[in-house]
């Protein structure tokens, strides 16, 4: 409750100092490169899965901006070829974007996802396994860093990597870590 109430503060505080003519809405997809890291995650290999969403791009400065975004992303991790670790989110990235050049641009900041979907899935649906709960947390905080690439026409591509801050689940004791590239489009 306190963490939802601190990003609404946020987000009015911006609101003020914005004229909205100058916030550019916008769309995105792409792919994550997801996997879990810690010290009991040594037989897990990494997964794909999808993301996508909407973003906002908020100016403050000349080359420095706010990109708060709403996204769905799959990510887990899987293990050869006997299981998926299927874990979905609604993700809520808060990114600090400043341009270093004409169209590149350096983005870091916090993201705050909320489970939607975790399950064990069997590789091989013939095997007679069932899917399973994995009883992980309902929040993750990741600090997220990437570079992207935005034309005049709109169109950008972003690479982001986000690095979990805390445990998905306590046994076994793992963190999540996705690399991103996605493809967008700001109107």
């Amino acid at each position: 409750m306190i963490k939802k109430l601190c990003i609404a503060c946020i987000a009015i505080a911006f609101a003020g100092t914005v004229n909205a003519q100058d916030v550019k809405i916008g769309l995105k997809f792409g792919m994550n490169i997801a996997s879990v890291n810690g010290g009991d995650a040594n037989n897990l290999d990494s997964r794909t899965g999808f993301v996508g969403g909407v973003t906002a791009e908020i100016p403050i400065a000349e080359k420095f901006s706010i990109q708060p975004e709403l996204l769905y992303s799959a990510q887990g991790a899987q293990q050869r070829d006997n299981f998926k670790y299927d874990l979905n989110y609604v993700s809520l990235p808060i990114m600090a974007k400043y341009y270093i050049a004409n169209g590149f641009s350096v983005e870091a900041g916090p993201q705050f996802s909320f489970l939607v979907k975790d399950q064990l899935v069997p590789i091989d649906q013939n095997s007679g396994a069932s899917k399973e709960n994995t009883n992980a947390e309902n929040f993750d905080l990741a600090a997220n860093v990437g570079l992207g690439y935005q034309f005049q026409s709109g169109i950008f591509f972003q690479t982001r990597y986000n690095l979990g801050l805390i445990a998905i689940t306590e046994n076994p004791d793992i963190k999540n870590g996705v690399f991103q590239m996605t493809l967008g489009y700001q109107f």
